[in-house]
């Protein structure tokens, strides 16, 4: 069991008698039960005061006392190992918000107290190095085992974050809710308002990144009626779609096998963590104007449901859902031209429109759209999970073009004009950007043919001694 602890903390903790009652605690003690890598080491020590515990660990590297208050001690030994070290504390709930607790630091009280404090089952485990033994006192093992997230204890609705981390949870070890979980938290639905946006940022973004089951994470949401504070995806439910391209059902549960599917794919696995953020948000948010969109017309002589426009409509929605969230501008910026353009596969592709939708998606690719097309594809079971040939059309567009992992790029610049004796100012600006609109419609590929066609654009700014030089250029052989 012991072998997922680093050799270096391992050392520590046997080489420092003061250390006799530490305990690694919380995820991975969790993480190393799943056998999934274990990479945040958190102790818990009994029976030392908190400078008591700073002066055992200076031996060994470099304490950061900036959690005094709550107990907490950042440690980062001689090799690098980054530790987080605690004393045991008491929480009482004086006041709403998260800042509301008062904080009794308690080395002397139990294992089980200390772990009743934590707010999962499967989050209070202990491990007992000395020993090599898990502690558990909630029965977190077996919920553990038979994938069950259940609260420790009547605590937990101080603290109405931890619905939030419940949703990521169940989402990221694709787990079920203790139905007396899901009660507990339909009764604290109301105490959303307490949290700090910047505290529901982080749980929505680790959904975003970690998740395994998507989908499992959004359910919980709704059956906890938690889904009320997020509009945009709750107006999804209900929503119908028209079951000869939507076999599955409503928007809701579309968009939930969407995200199901894009968590399964290659790309998104191998992503870095703020790509899989981008993409899986963008998957979520890709129908949120379906339900202002969504009606009924006549096809072919049949009904239909259909609901068109919500590709763009669907842009100010997600924006708005972002911004509920607080997610980092940054990230919103790659998520928006996802979910404005994700059905631009069906356009016949030609250079000219690739090159167009390769320029309006930036800072995001081509590559990144066919991924949230393809999730979207795959997201209508019992329909398979087989991209359609529009989509391999574009794919294949877009390698052609060499622009399926970025957007093409100015031939024709500034310095190029300022080199034929323009002065810098506004008129610089037109002709470039002229000659990108140009470039876009394929009317050249190099600097040489940019150059001949602005000798043929009597109507921009161009000086006319720049013209005499573009003429004299153009005359002579190469």
């Amino acid at each position: 069991m012991s072998a997922w602890i680093p050799a270096e903390l391992t050392e520590l903790l046997a080489g420092t008698p003061a250390l006799r009652r530490a305990y690694l605690v919380g995820g991975c003690v969790r993480d190393a039960l799943l056998g999934l890598p274990v990479n945040d080491f958190d102790v818990e020590v009994f029976g030392l005061s908190y400078e008591q515990l700073a002066h055992a660990l200076r031996p060994w590297g470099h304490a950061e006392l900036v959690g005094r208050a709550f107990g907490v001690l950042k440690f980062r030994t001689r090799r690098g190992l980054q530790v987080d070290f605690s004393i045991p504390r008491r929480d009482a709930k004086v006041a709403p918000g998260h800042k509301g607790f008062a904080v009794e630091l308690n080395p002397e009280i139990s294992l089980a107290e200390a772990a009743a404090r934590r707010d999962f089952t499967l989050n209070a485990l202990l491990y007992d190095p000395r020993q090599d033994q898990i502690l558990d006192f909630h029965g977190g093992a077996a919920d553990l085992e038979r994938r069950v997230l259940r609260h420790t204890s009547p605590a937990f609705s101080e603290d109405p974050l931890r619905v939030l981390r419940g949703m990521q949870f169940i989402a990221r070890f694709d787990l079920r809710p203790a139905l007396e979980t899901v009660t507990l938290c339909r009764q604290i639905v109301d105490a959303y308002g307490e949290l700090a946006i910047e505290r529901v940022r982080d749980e929505w973004l680790k959904w975003a990144a970690h998740s395994r089951v998507p989908s499992a994470g959004l359910r919980f949401l709704a059956d906890t009626g938690w889904l009320r504070h997020f509009p945009e995806i709750q107006a999804l439910i209900g929503t119908p779609q028209d079951p000869e391209w939507h076999p599955e059902g409503d928007v809701f549960t579309h968009t939930g096998h969407c995200l199901d599917a894009l968590a399964q794919q290659p790309e998104w696995l191998e992503a870095d963590p703020d790509s899989r953020i981008v993409y899986t948000l963008a998957v979520l948010a890709h129908d949120f104007a379906k339900p202002a969109t969504t009606r009924v017309a006549l096809k072919d002589g049949r009904e239909r449901i259909v609901s068109p426009g919500h590709e763009e409509a669907g842009g100010p929605l997600a924006d708005s859902f972002l911004d509920r969230i607080h997610a980092p501008l940054a990230l919103r910026r790659r998520i928006l031209p996802l979910v404005t353009h994700h059905l631009a596969h069906l356009q016949p592709p030609s250079s000219r429109s690739v090159r167009r939708l390769a320029r309006r998606l930036e800072p995001e690719t081509i590559r990144s759209l066919c991924l949230v097309i393809r999730a979207d594809q795959f997201g209508r079971p019992p329909k398979p999970r087989v991209p359609s040939e529009a989509l391999l059309a574009l794919e294949a567009k877009a390698d052609e073009l060499q622009l399926a992992a970025s957007a093409p790029r100015p031939i024709l610049k500034g310095r190029h004009l300022i080199g034929l004796g323009m002065a810098p100012g506004p008129d610089i600006g037109l002709i470039t950007e002229a000659a990108f609109d140009a470039q876009l419609d394929g009317a050249f590929a190099d600097l040489d043919g940019a150059l001949a066609w602005l000798l043929e654009q009597p109507s921009l700014p161009l000086p006319t001694e720049a013209r005499l030089m573009l003429a004299r250029r153009g005359s002579q052989p190469r």
